[in-house]
């Protein structure tokens, strides 16, 4: 019997890849420690993502593959979730107890991107990390629907400086729709509403987050530009239906993140099919295609394509999103997938912004 080296434990972990960074626990830099007593093997992996629904399987897969390997007796497995703080620009100052901002966005509105955006941040928190949301909609905030909070609740104030976040569903919320009437509209220019918004997130007392999802306003006007440039996003996830009219507008949201250097993290399509509920028919009703298209014209990845849902538009309304009010559908495991992948890109943010095209705009 031969006696099992480093190296023969590294070429075993090496022959699987982890789905979600695409590439092998030991070429992503995942592997913290190697214990080799004899037959008796210890490995412990690090993942910079939440991946509490995925380790205990992953960990059981390398078990087995290591424990196939000539001289080994038995194999131990431990898999980490540690998560590290990015931001994409180095010169806007991090927010005080969060570690990533994700910007959830879309062209237009009408395309699912609040649902998106709530239940991206439940799914992160069955994932095992610390989520809080924000709604930045000010025209037309929903997170507090969705979540279940009823009308007319306030926040603490703190210190009479700090608001002091709802919570909902394991998640920290918190909305404009909070501080005022929900009959009366928000009449405000740009500049008023970029100077709310700012005050909202930096005067939120956030609980030691590891993601903040950002519900963005739909567009790409002065409110976005502004979010973008004053709030460390570490990524952004787009929104779209592949309806040709949200596509165009999907890809002004993507070129709009690249020019102030964040990087898009992927796209997610909603209403992609529609399956009729009598008969079992798929029909799409916006077209076909158009996300995957997107994400291989700006070399990103297709997050998700979702189902045009009557039980997702329910349960959002009733305040309890898909991934907890049918946390074992197939939806809710793609917003659990979509979950993973979106922290794991995150997690390769340097990788990302290293790759990410150099533009300069001058006033020439």
């Amino acid at each position: 019997m031969s006696a099992v080296t480093r190296a023969a434990v590294e070429a075993a972990l090496s022959q699987y890849t982890d789905p979600h960074l695409n590439q092998d626990p030991v070429s992503a830099g995942c592997l913290r420690e190697v214990d080799i007593q004899g037959g008796q093997v210890k490995v412990r992996l690090e993942l910079g993502y939440a991946a509490g629904l995925f380790k205990s399987g992953w960990a059981q897969m390398l078990q087995m593959a290591l424990e196939n390997l000539d001289g080994v007796d038995r194999a131990q497995v431990q898999v980490d979730c540690v998560i590290e703080a990015h931001k994409a620009q180095a010169q806007v100052p991090a927010l005080a107890n969060v570690k990533n901002v994700i910007a959830v966005a879309s062209g237009k509105g009408g395309v699912g991107k609040s649902t998106t955006a709530a239940n991206l941040a439940l799914a992160l928190a069955r994932e095992g990390a610390k989520v809080g949301i924000l709604d930045a909609d000010i025209y037309g905030p929903s997170q507090g629907i969705m979540f279940g909070i009823p009308e007319g609740t306030r926040p603490e104030v703190r210190d009479q400086k700090w608001f002091v976040p709802l919570e909902a569903h394991d998640v920290q919320v918190m909305s404009m729709a909070f501080l005022t009437d929900e009959n009366t509209p928000v009449v405000w220019r740009g500049p008023m509403v970029s100077g709310a918004l700012l005050q909202l997130i930096t005067q939120t007392a956030w609980d030691d987050l590891d993601y903040l999802v950002v519900d963005m306003p739909p567009g790409t006007g002065d409110i976005q530009l502004t979010l973008a440039q004053k709030v460390p996003v570490a990524g952004a996830v787009i929104v779209t239906t592949p309806q040709d009219l949200a596509l165009l507008d999907a890809k002004k949201g993507v070129e709009m993140f690249r020019k102030v250097h964040i990087p898009v993290l992927g796209v997610v399509e909603n209403m992609a099919v529609h399956i009729c509920s009598n008969c079992g028919h798929a029909e799409h009703l916006f077209g076909e295609g158009g996300g995957e298209k997107l994400a291989a014209q700006f070399g990103v990845d297709l997050l998700a394509s979702l189902p045009l849902s009557m039980a997702i538009r329910m349960q959002s309304d009733g305040g309890k999103p898909t991934t907890i009010a049918d946390p074992e559908s197939q939806i809710a495991m793609l917003y659990q997938e979509t979950a993973r992948c979106v922290g794991a890109r995150i997690a390769q943010g340097a990788q990302l912004a290293a790759g990410m095209p150099s533009i300069e705009i001058t006033d020439d």
